[in-house]
């Protein structure tokens, strides 16, 4: 087997046993990258030469007895995220050429834990999309059908993972960001629980409910990820310092109760897809788990609520942008002029789409009657959310209504982009954990299964998916297989 196609703990354990060094695996890694990127383009920049360094650094520190689960691993970091002396353009024109001159706090981790950086992922601009069409530089491609698109806004990163181009990756996660590409592409993707994991260092889309979360080719690599990157950093004020633990891992999920909302198999949904999670709820219930029939009412406002809420939050973040401080400056007569023509030439439809209409939600006489209503709602939401865990220990649902989509199917058509986040940003709205995991093929194409907790409850996730992965065969083929 080609070393770029282990897991991170199968690497972790050849490394340990001195079958073969960081140095080779990294060199698989980046040979699958110039035989498969081509034609995927999953990455914006390969650290071809910084990666071997790195690798030859955490082969000494292997050699010496000092190493960690991550030591020596390949992973591919999501253009969104700071490490220092590269680009990083978020996916817009209007940062091209911007290097960063600090480290994102979770690359910090990684680095600190001895990773190597094998280069930076695509992404839509400023993480806004569901598809990964709205990048500035390239359109990724599915690796199960390179007619459908990945998902988004992380669709490098789950591309780069499923193609076994890395061992594992780092995406952002809005309101499916993570979730939804790992489920087009097969992939497990966690979004956890807000303030878990620092987003010091991460190019912000919506303050209030962006979270940085793992990809990877299963459950346990996603918790060693998570592992190393969750946790207290005092640099960022919404960080919250709990006790992060995946010691549950391995134990079965007998007498848990597993609750399945009614609003989350509505009309719209793919029937085979419906199919394909109904029978992975049916195999949690015959390893142990007691399926719950519950009702989330709220939900169906959830989408409204977190469009208003992005919206408005990237008006007010991308205002930086603004031909002075970072990235494009076009040269104008005036200073208005400069703010003006550098945001028309460096920012994408997306970005101004959301703009405008955010700009709207929190204008006089429109502020009360959008934004304020829907925080309002959001917090009902949440309570929703918090009540229904007094009855069960977790839910499960779709990832998606469909499996991925073909390129430019929704493109030009911006509200049905938006319900493709449906069944994910209730979690995002609510400040719980979500993970989506393989569930099975339809028409050999991934589809994705959700399990959503508690805040902080991370751990019965990786414990569920855990159990529910080792029951079944599916998540182990790979694009091609």
């Amino acid at each position: 087997m080609p070393l770029n196609k282990l897991t991170i703990e199968q690497a972790h354990q050849g490394l340990k046993k001195k079958e073969f060094s960081s140095a080779d695996l990294t060199r698989d890694c980046l040979e699958q990258i110039d035989k498969k990127d081509p034609e995927l383009d999953a990455f914006l920049n390969v650290f071809k030469k910084e990666a071997l360094v790195q690798a030859a650094d955490a082969d000494k520190k292997i050699k010496a007895g000092d190493f960690s689960y991550l030591t020596g691993i390949p992973l591919a970091i999501k253009d969104n995220m700071l490490i220092e002396g590269h680009e990083c353009t978020a996916g817009s024109k209007i940062l091209k050429n911007y290097i960063a001159t600090y480290d994102a706090e979770v690359v910090k981790r990684l680095r600190k834990s001895g990773a190597v950086f094998l280069g930076k992922t695509n992404m839509d601009e400023f993480a806004m999309g569901s598809s990964t069409e709205n990048s500035a530089y390239k359109k990724t491609k599915n690796p199960w059908d390179k007619t459908r698109v990945p998902g988004g806004s992380s669709g490098g990163s789950a591309v780069a993972v499923a193609a076994d181009m890395c061992l594992g990756a780092l995406g952002s996660d809005t309101g499916s960001s993570v979730r939804q590409p790992a489920s087009f592409c097969g992939v497990v993707g966690l979004k956890p629980t807000y303030g878990r994991v620092s987003r010091n260092g991460l190019v912000a889309m919506t303050s209030s409910l962006d979270q940085i979360g793992p990809i990877t080719k299963n459950i346990k690599d996603n918790a060693i990820l998570y592992q190393a990157i969750a946790g207290y950093d005092a640099s960022d004020s919404t960080s919250v310092n709990k006790k992060v633990s995946i010691e549950g891992l391995d134990k079965d999920i007998k007498g848990i109760k597993i609750g399945v909302p009614e609003e989350y198999f509505i009309e719209g949904m793919d029937p085979e897809v419906q199919k394909s999670v109904e029978a992975a709820i049916a195999q949690l219930k015959k390893i142990g788990a007691k399926i719950v029939k519950v009702s989330l009412p709220l939900t169906k406002y959830a989408l409204a609520v977190y469009q208003i809420t992005v919206t408005s939050e990237i008006s007010a973040n991308l205002a930086r942008f603004d031909g002075i401080r970072y990235g494009l400056s076009v040269d104008a007569p005036s200073l208005k002029e400069v703010y003006a023509q550098s945001k028309e030439k460096g920012l994408g439809p997306e970005a101004k789409r959301r703009i405008i209409l955010g700009t709207f939600a929190l204008s006089a006489g429109y502020y009360d009657q959008y934004y304020v209503q829907a925080q309002k709602l959001r917090q009902l939401i949440a309570k929703e959310f918090r009540d229904i865990f007094k009855k069960v220990d977790c839910l499960a649902t779709p990832t998606a209504p469909s499996v991925a989509f073909k390129l430019g199917e929704k493109f030009n058509d911006p509200l049905m982009m938006y319900l493709s986040d449906i069944y994910t940003c209730p979690a995002n709205i609510g400040g719980v954990c979500a993970i989506s995991l393989p569930c099975g093929p339809v028409n050999n194409l991934p589809v994705g299964l959700q399990l959503i907790a508690k805040p902080f409850d991370e751990e019965l996730l990786f414990r569920a998916g855990n159990q529910y992965e080792q029951a079944t065969v599916w998540h182990k083929n790979k694009p091609g297989d």
